[in-house]
């Protein structure tokens, strides 16, 4: 099939997800005919799986395609490890992690977070915590240290909910 009008389906199913959902899956359908390996169709097939129908095994099997098809495609491991935390796989989820660690050019900050929230999960506070602070080190924008010191400070409330309660308890008194 010509390469271009490949292109041009998977294009306008980017272009419409995820405000028009029928044209994205039209053009997907239309993409994967032709081209039935295509790392990018099958990335978006995931996500429309995953985010606008929750049904995380189909997308477990669309992202799986797409890393076989296209290893470095680095846009997928993300999505791919959300998928598997919110599916509650959490040994295919870590190994995930321990790959996507390996893979050159891939956003190690993000992979370290989902290792925190996998952590999170499995209630390995202490664990979490770690992960998180690696995120913070490989952070490039003042966004993201933002939102890691957020996950800091919640599961550090995790760890010791007491001690939030017995502080305002102290104040309280304080006032009195």
């Amino acid at each position: 099939m010509d390469t271009n009008l490949l292109n041009n389906y998977v294009l306008k199913a980017i272009d419409a997800y995820p405000y028009e959902l029928e044209e994205t899956v039209e053009n997907l359908n239309y993409a994967l005919s032709y081209e039935r390996d295509n790392a990018y169709a099958l990335f978006l097939m995931g996500r429309l799986q995953a985010e606008q129908f929750g049904d995380y095994e189909k997308a477990k099997q669309y992202y799986a395609e797409a890393l076989a098809n296209k290893m470095d495609f680095h846009k997928v491991y993300s999505k791919y490890i959300l998928v598997l935390i919110c599916n509650e796989d959490y040994e295919e989820a870590q190994k995930l992690i321990d790959f996507a660690l390996t893979v050159k050019g891939l956003n190690k900050g993000e992979v370290h977070l989902y290792q925190g929230q996998l952590f999170e999960n499995l209630q390995a506070y202490k664990k979490a915590l770690k992960a998180f602070k690696k995120a913070k080190l490989f952070g490039y924008d003042d966004r993201f240290i933002s939102h890691i010191n957020s996950e800091i400070s919640r599961i550090k409330n995790k760890m010791n909910p007491k001690k939030k309660k017995s502080k305002s308890k102290k104040k309280k008194k304080k006032k009195k």
